[in-house]
C-alpha cells in the first residue's frame, strides 16, 4: 500500500476587493435617463468609473474616467458621485438609447480588476425617479401627525 502523507494546509491567497458595486438601478427624471451605481468602499484611494451601454452587439463609451467616451453621447451625459454612488444622467433619453447599461469601477492600485454590474433598460418599462415624490409623500405623513396631535392630546385628557 501506499504511505499517507500528512495533509499540510495551503496557504491562501485572497485579495480583497477595494471596492464592490452593490446595486444598479434605472429611472427617469423627466426626459432625462439616471443609472445609479451604488458601491461599497473599502478605500480612501480615488475612484474611477465607467459608463457603456451594448447595443448590436457593440460597446459604446457614455462616460468615462477610465477611456474615452463617444462623440455622440459626449455633449449629452454627465456624472456626478457622491458618498457611495456614481450617477450617469443621459438628457433626451429616447428608445435608441435603449440597450444594456453597464457600470464599472475601479479603485486606484486595486489590483484584483474592476467591479462590472448591468442592467438592461428599455424605456416603456422605466420607472419615474422618486426623488421629490418621496419627499412629498414624506411631508403629507408628517402633516398628518402634526394634525392629529391635538386630537390625541385631548383623547389622554378624556381618560384622565
Amino acid at each position: 500500500l501506499f504511505p499517507v502523507q500528512p495533509l499540510l494546509p495551503l496557504p491562501v491567497l485572497q485579495a480583497a476587493h477595494c471596492q464592490m458595486i452593490k446595486d444598479l438601478s434605472a429611472c427617469l427624471l423627466g426626459q432625462n435617463l439616471r443609472v445609479d451605481c451604488r458601491y461599497e468602499n473599502k478605500t480612501d484611494n480615488p475612484l474611477t468609473y465607467e459608463f457603456s451601454i451594448t447595443k448590436d452587439n457593440r460597446k459604446h463609451v457614455i462616460h468615462s474616467t477610465i477611456s474615452v467616451s463617444e462623440n455622440i453621447y459626449r455633449s449629452r451625459a454627465n456624472v456626478t458621485m457622491h458618498r457611495n454612488l456614481v450617477c450617469l444622467h443621459l438628457q433626451s433619453f429616447t428608445t435608441s438609447d435603449e440597450g444594456i447599461y453597464m457600470c464599472e469601477l475601479k479603485a486606484t492600485n486595486d489590483y484584483t480588476g474592476n467591479q462590472i454590474k448591468n442592467i438592461t433598460v428599455i424605456k416603456d418599462k422605466l420607472e419615474k425617479c422618486a426623488g421629490f415624490s418621496l419627499l412629498i409623500q414624506n411631508t403629507s405623513w408628517l402633516l398628518l401627525l402634526l394634525l392629529s396631535l391635538p386630537l390625541l392630546q385631548a383623547v389622554d385628557f378624556v381618560s384622565l
